[in-house]
């Protein structure tokens, strides 16, 4: 049975026309409606203000000006400390180190609630405090984050800094080291940080073990600019168990599209399991070799353009006027982070519970008893019984309106 969304502004739209829009109505009926259009008006508000559709916009948007001003609800810094082996010599556990990330926190932070969570690695010349800084030395891009979460723009979601950094905090400064670290990364992530982190702060992972963060992996994802772009394809050619979201940043790894593919295959998933969110601009030096690579990848049947995860699993944008330093790499992160987990209703006490589609099947009072609706679920079909009959979606009928399709609405 195909599924479908129930878009609530539409079928309330609908019950308006149909319960309420005769000029034989009463005032019941006008009592109604206006209860439903103020239903209607809060879901709209919602819609617009808190999460946005999880669709990519035709064009990368600026970062507002006051958005690198503190703001009224700021996140938190954390400083996390774990023990992890010398990249090189990791499967020996040889040479053991003792390393940090630094994990941000929305405001309101609530240990009760499952977070979504994105690992973000910074690129050459850099470390873990490059991208956001520290508790005590914060940069504006935390500010940028900050007001992009009080606006409603992106979910509330931990972030978490790492580096690929060795034995030396400076290993990013020399680029054929920092390439083969990259290769090596995967295994501390997995291992070492990712259980660290996860075991302190609340996640979709119900524990930390191998499993839980398999079985959670829908809720993670890792992104990363310049080197931490090819940080980034590491994580997609080692660690998909993981991670279904990733966000490579005008840095490439091949312009093998097959190889691209067969690095899925071989991990055991399919195109339905993974999305990428890709960006650079014509003015970066990096933008030929990861737009050849972005474009080899969607020439391979694996690989769909869609600005939506239902559309597709591969997005690529470009924004002109931006070279390859720091503040492409804010821009960038900022409009991504926007997009991953949006457009999905906010999970908190029951409503974690609340089934977000139905299929044709779905029983009416299934629908109006909801949770999700609270009390106004009544108000989605005609108020007074005699207005409808049948009792599953697939087989509403409207007394007064007769194009409904199911599959469409």
């Amino acid at each position: 049975m195909k599924r479908i969304v129930i878009i609530i502004p539409i079928l309330i739209l609908s019950v308006i026309l149909t319960a309420c829009g005769q000029e034989s109505a009463t005032d019941q009926d006008q009592s109604e409606y206006d209860a439903i259009k103020e239903v209607m008006d809060t879901v709209n508000s919602e819609s617009e203000n808190n999460y946005k559709s999880g669709r990519i916009p035709a064009e990368i948007g600026l970062i507002p000006d006051n958005y690198r001003e503190p703001s009224a609800h700021p996140g938190t810094l954390n400083r996390l400390t774990y023990q992890t082996w010398e990249s090189f010599s990791y499967a020996e556990h040889s040479q053991e180190l003792t390393k940090d990330v630094w994990v941000y926190l929305p405001y309101g932070y609530d240990p009760d609630q499952k977070y979504n969570i994105f690992y973000l690695s910074h690129g050459g010349w850099s470390n873990e405090t490059t991208i956001m800084g520290t508790d005590t030395n914060p940069n504006s891009f935390k500010n940028v984050i900050d007001h992009a979460i009080e606006d409603g723009k992106m979910r509330p979601m931990i972030l978490v800094m790492v580096t690929y950094n060795n034995t030396d905090g400076q290993d990013s400064w020399d680029y054929s080291l920092a390439i083969k670290l990259t290769d090596q990364f995967h295994n501390e992530l997995v291992n070492d940080i990712i259980p660290a982190v996860e075991d302190k702060y609340s996640t979709y992972a119900t524990d930390t073990t191998k499993e839980a963060l398999i079985a959670s992996r829908d809720h993670r994802g890792f992104g990363g600019f310049s080197m931490g772009s090819v940080n980034t394809w590491c994580t997609f050619r080692y660690a998909m168990d993981y991670f279904r979201y990733f966000m490579p940043m005008s840095g490439n790894y091949t312009t093998d599209g097959q190889y691209m593919a067969d690095i899925v295959t071989e991990q055991g998933y399919t195109g339905d399991d993974f999305f990428i969110f890709s960006m650079s601009g014509p003015d970066d030096f990096a933008y030929s070799g990861i737009k050849a690579q972005i474009q080899s990848m969607a020439a391979n049947e694996m690989f769909t353009y869609g600005d939506t995860k239902e559309e597709g699993n591969l997005a690529w944008r470009e924004m002109a006027g931006f070279e390859h330093g720091p503040e492409a790499s804010d821009l960038y992160t900022y409009n991504g982070l926007q997009f991953f987990w949006n457009g999905v209703k906010k999970e908190t006490g029951i409503e974690e519970q609340v089934k977000e589609t139905y299929s044709g099947d779905s029983l009416i009072s299934e629908v109006i008893d909801d949770p999700v609706f609270g009390e106004y679920g009544r108000l989605l079909f005609p108020a007074n019984t005699g207005y409808y009959s049948g009792d599953r979606l697939n087989n509403l009928s409207l007394t007064w309106y007769g194009e409904l399709d199911t599959d469409e609405t």
